[in-house]
């Protein structure tokens, strides 16, 4: 087994995720309420902890929607929690646990764009910065300089959050 690195732990993640929803509370502060678009597992995880964070900060109606993306061929039809009815002129922030290549992120994105919306904004946990596609986050926890071989994975467990490297 690879050895690994805790590259953030538990208290970290909670100091990271709590000033990404301060930013995504600033970035909305004329809006009543906002959809946090969470790509499926940790990606949707992520959006809950900031709906936890956001809904004590703020009045912002938020609304949970799972993004779900098949990483492996990103074409095919991308399925939702909401129907794309439900996000018609809204304020929507999509989030992941780690932006990678761009690729789900860039999908996800391109999904959402099939309807009008208010504003659309990203947020990832870490920015691998090995982009492939011209999509970024607008809202990130951590950038890290990695190298193609490494892997980052966020593990999302009441109490023992951690990112590693490995």
């Amino acid at each position: 087994m690879p050895a690994s690195n805790i590259i953030l732990n538990n208290q970290q993640i909670e100091h990271k995720i709590k000033r990404i929803a301060y930013q995504i509370y600033e970035s909305n502060l004329n809006e009543t309420e906002l959809i946090l678009a969470g790509i499926s597992k940790s990606g949707f995880l992520f959006a809950k902890r900031l709906k936890t964070i956001l809904e004590e900060i703020s009045d912002l109606k938020i609304e949970l929607c799972e993004v779900k993306i098949d990483k492996k061929n990103p074409l095919k039809k991308i399925e939702t929690s909401l129907p794309s009815s439900a996000y018609i002129n809204k304020s929507i922030v999509l989030t992941d646990d780690v932006l990678n290549s761009g690729a789900t992120l860039i999908y996800g994105v391109k999904h959402f764009l099939e309807v009008p919306l208010k504003q659309f904004k990203t947020a990832v946990l870490v920015d691998r910065s090995h982009k492939k596609f011209p999509v970024k986050a607008d809202f990130k926890g951590i950038s890290l300089s990695t190298s193609f071989n490494e892997m980052v994975q966020v593990h999302f467990s009441k109490g023992k959050d951690t990112v590693e490297l490995l």
